[in-house]
């Protein structure tokens, strides 16, 4: 399970996992459970087309810079929310969220490890090795 291998030949259940996750994040938005954030907005969807893109199974180098560019940008979005979390620690106004698991801060913090790895099972797919 720890091998890159595991992961490159599950990509589209790996994406359709993604998937499952925007939409079920979004449904938390829809029906009010947490309040609407921008930030979580771009992070849900972001993680969501990049679940589609996963789904081709494509390593087209158009796929590649589209889940660049969009990685990028979710990946951006998910820091900026993060590091404002750090900088009202270091004020000392931080508090958690309650329930801790719709944390915002913990929660952009997940959103960047799920986005970065998935730009990069998506850009490293077929990369030949030397």
């Amino acid at each position: 399970m720890f091998r890159y291998d595991f992961y490159q030949n599950h990509l589209r259940a790996l994406g359709i996992i993604a998937i499952i996750v925007s939409i079920g994040a979004w449904s938390l938005d829809w029906f009010d459970v947490v309040y609407a954030c921008p930030f979580c907005q771009v992070q849900r969807t972001v993680i969501g087309l990049l679940g589609a893109l996963m789904l081709l199974g494509s390593s087209h180098f158009i796929v590649k810079y589209f889940a660049s560019v969009i990685g990028f940008f979710g990946a951006g979005v998910a820091m900026m929310q993060h590091f404002r979390g750090w900088v009202r620690i270091h004020k000392g106004e931080f508090t958690w969220y309650e329930p801790i698991y719709l944390d915002a801060f913990l929660l952009s913090f997940v959103a960047m490890f799920i986005i970065i790895a998935q730009v990069w099972l998506l850009c490293l797919r077929d990369v030949k090795k030397p």
